[in-house]
C-alpha cells in the first residue's frame, strides 16, 4: 500500500516541507483510510506567515485595484482548468456527495470573478462641509494583513470567501484550512504558485485551532481575523484577538427555523425542508434545524416529509454518485448526533425515520426524523449538525415566531406560505440574518451572510462583505 502523501505548507511564495516530527492524519470519513498527513504546525509557522503577508501587503496595496482583479480571474481559470480532480479531493477527505463538490468548485471560481468585477466600484465620497473652501474627503483603506481560519464542511469556497475580498481591495491573507480538510487547499495553492501570485500575497499554514489558529487570531501585525466555525471556537478567536484589539469577522452556528403555514404549497415546502436538511449530511450552518408545522396540516406533512426522508439515500460519495448524502465528517460527529438523538428520546421525542447508525465502515447516519417534539427539548435549542430533524406544532403565526427566536442563535429562517400578508409579518417578526419564504436555505454571493447574536460578528458576500476588508479614512482639505 503506497504511504499516504505528506503536504508541505506555502509561505512566501515557497512550498515549505515540514521539519518536525508530528503530523496529522486526513481520514477519508466513508473508508476511515488516512488519504493523507498534514504537519501538526506550530505558531512559528503562523508568524512566518504573517510576516512574509506584511512584507507584501504595501506593494500589493499600491497596485491599482484592476490589476488586483486580474490576479483573481487568473486563479479562477486555474481553478476551471483543474475543476474535476479538486472536486475529487473534496469528495475523499469530506464525504461530500459528486454534484455538491462539482457545485462548490464551479462556485468558487465565480465568486472570484464576481468579487474581482469589484475593482473599478467600492468607492470612497466628498461630504459637505461647513467651512468655506473646505473639502470633506472619506478614503475607502485596506486593512493590511488579514488572516481566514477555515471550517471542513466548504472547505474550498471558503478560502475565495475569504481571500476574494481581501486581495481585491489591497490586503494580504493568511489562510488555515480544517486540520479535516486541508487537501483541496493544498490544490488552491498550487494553483497560485503556477499563475506567479507575488509573494507573500497569499500564504497556507497547516496544524491546529490551538497553535496556528490563536497565532493568527493573536498576533500584532494581523489587521483582522476572519473565522467561520463553532462558537466555543468563536469565543477563542476573540480573547486572541482582543489583545490587541484586532477586528474579528466570525460565522457561527445556527438553529435554523422552518415554519409551515396551513395554506403553504407542501410540495415545495416538504422539497425544501429536506434539501435544507440534508445538504453535506446536515452540516452546513444555514441548514433547517428545527420545523414547525402549524397544527391544521401536521399530519399531512408529516407523512409527507416522512415519506421523503425515507427517499434520500446515502453510502460512499466517491464510489457512487447516485446518493443523495455521504458520511459525518470523523467519529467524533457521528457520537455527537448520536448522543442528540439518545437525549431526544430521553426527553420524550419519538423516532419516526432513522435513528440507527448502519453497521461498517465510515461515519454514516441515516436522515433520522424526530416527533413528539416540545420546544423545551434540548434538540431544539442545541446546534445538531447533522441529519436530524424535530418537528413541533403550533396554533397561530405569533406563537411560532415567539418560538422561533427562542434561541442563541440567528443565522437563517425560512418560512412557507401563499400568504404575502402573513410573509411580511413573519419578515418582520424573525430575528435572524436571513428569512427564505417557499425556498431552500441557501444564500446568495451577492447578498450578505450573516447572523445575529451568537451566530456571529460582521458577515461575507456581496458589497458589504467587502466593506469588511476596508477602513475609512477622513481627510479634511482645506483649500
Amino acid at each position: 500500500m503506497t504511504a499516504p502523501v505528506q503536504h508541505p505548507m506555502y509561505i512566501n511564495g515557497q512550498f515549505v516541507q515540514w521539519q518536525g516530527d508530528k503530523w496529522i492524519d486526513v481520514i477519508n470519513p466513508a473508508t476511515e483510510e488516512v488519504i493523507s498527513r498534514i504537519p501538526d504546525g506550530s505558531a512559528q509557522q503562523a508568524r512566518e506567515a504573517i510576516d512574509a503577508a506584511a512584507s507584501a501587503q504595501h506593494a500589493w496595496e499600491a497596485l491599482p485595484a484592476i490589476e488586483r482583479a486580474g490576479w483573481l480571474r487568473k486563479i479562477s481559470a486555474g481553478i476551471r482548468e483543474r475543476a474535476a480532480a479538486i472536486s475529487a479531493m473534496i469528495v475523499a477527505e469530506g464525504g461530500k456527495t459528486q454534484q455538491l463538490a462539482e457545485v462548490e468548485v464551479a462556485f468558487t471560481a465565480d465568486y472570484l470573478d464576481y468579487m474581482s468585477e469589484w475593482a473599478r466600484r467600492y468607492e470612497g465620497e466628498i461630504l459637505q462641509s461647513d467651512r468655506p473652501g473646505e473639502n470633506i474627503l472619506v478614503f475607502k483603506r485596506a486593512l493590511g494583513v488579514t488572516t481566514g481560519i477555515l471550517p471542513w464542511n466548504f472547505p474550498f469556497f471558503l478560502i475565495a470567501r475569504k481571500l476574494a475580498p481581501a486581495l481585491i481591495t489591497g490586503n494580504t491573507i493568511v489562510i488555515k484550512p480544517s486540520e479535516f480538510t486541508p487537501n483541496n487547499a493544498i490544490a488552491f495553492a498550487e494553483i497560485v504558485h503556477d499563475i506567479g501570485l507575488p509573494k507573500g500575497v497569499f500564504n497556507l499554514v497547516l496544524g491546529r485551532g490551538e497553535t496556528v489558529g490563536q497565532e493568527l487570531a493573536g498576533n500584532p501585525k494581523v489587521a483582522m481575523v476572519s473565522m467561520t466555525g463553532s462558537v466555543a471556537a468563536g469565543e477563542k478567536i476573540m480573547a486572541a484577538a482582543s489583545k490587541n484589539i484586532t477586528k474579528v469577522c466570525l460565522e457561527l452556528g445556527g438553529k435554523a427555523p422552518a415554519i409551515v403555514m396551513n395554506d403553504a404549497d407542501l410540495d415545495i415546502a416538504v422539497k425544501a425542508v429536506v434539501d435544507s436538511r440534508m445538504i453535506n449530511t446536515g452540516q452546513v450552518c444555514n441548514c433547517a434545524e428545527r420545523v414547525y408545522v402549524q397544527k391544521g396540516i401536521y399530519d399531512e406533512f408529516i407523512t409527507r416529509l416522512s415519506e421523503a426522508f425515507k427517499q434520500v439515500s446515502f453510502g460512499d460519495t466517491a464510489e457512487r454518485n447516485d446518493v443523495a448524502m455521504g458520511p459525518l465528517i470523523n467519529a467524533a460527529a457521528l457520537e455527537r448526533v448520536e448522543q442528540k438523538v439518545a437525549q431526544a428520546v430521553k426527553e420524550g421525542a419519538r423516532v419516526l425515520t432513522g435513528g440507527k447508525t448502519p453497521e461498517g465502515k465510515g461515519y454514516f447516519y441515516p436522515p433520522t426524523l424526530l416527533v413528539d417534539v416540545r420546544q423545551d427539548m434540548t434538540i431544539m435549542h442545541d446546534e445538531t449538525f447533522g441529519p436530524v430533524l424535530p418537528v413541533t406544532t403550533f396554533d397561530t403565526l405569533d406563537e411560532a415566531l415567539a418560538m422561533a427566536n427562542d434561541s442563541d442563535y440567528g443565522l437563517t429562517s425560512s418560512i412557507y406560505t401563499r400568504d404575502l400578508n402573513t410573509a411580511m409579518k413573519a419578515i418582520k417578526g424573525l430575528k435572524f440574518g436571513e428569512t427564505y419564504i417557499n425556498r431552500e436555505h441557501f444564500e446568495a454571493m451577492q447578498g450578505f451572510h450573516a447572523g445575529w447574536r451568537k451566530s456571529g460578528i460582521g458577515g461575507a458576500d456581496g458589497r458589504h462583505g467587502l466593506n469588511e476588508y476596508l477602513q475609512t479614512q477622513m481627510v479634511y482639505l482645506q483649500a
